[in-house]
């Protein structure tokens, strides 16, 4: 990757996390990184953000179920 794309890349990955903190998505660097590159490879935007949501979901359940269980004798 050439230098004035590679900061490119750079900038919009900035943007897309200021954007992601002002929305308050809790997604890191890495994890946007890697949406926008599946978008790039062609897959569906709603697609990848129900599979985020869905995640996010499953996290928050199994964290409350962690926090409730009985704890070992």
């Amino acid at each position: 990757m050439d230098p004035e794309a590679a900061r490119h890349a750079r900038d919009s990955l900035d943007l897309v996390f200021h954007m992601s903190n002002i929305l308050d998505t809790g997604l890191d660097r890495h994890t946007l990184s890697v949406l926008i590159a599946l978008c790039e490879m062609g897959f569906s935007p709603e697609a990848l953000a129900a599979v985020v949501k869905e995640l996010c979901r499953e996290t928050s359940v199994s964290s409350s179920a962690a926090k409730t269980a009985p704890s070992a004798p």
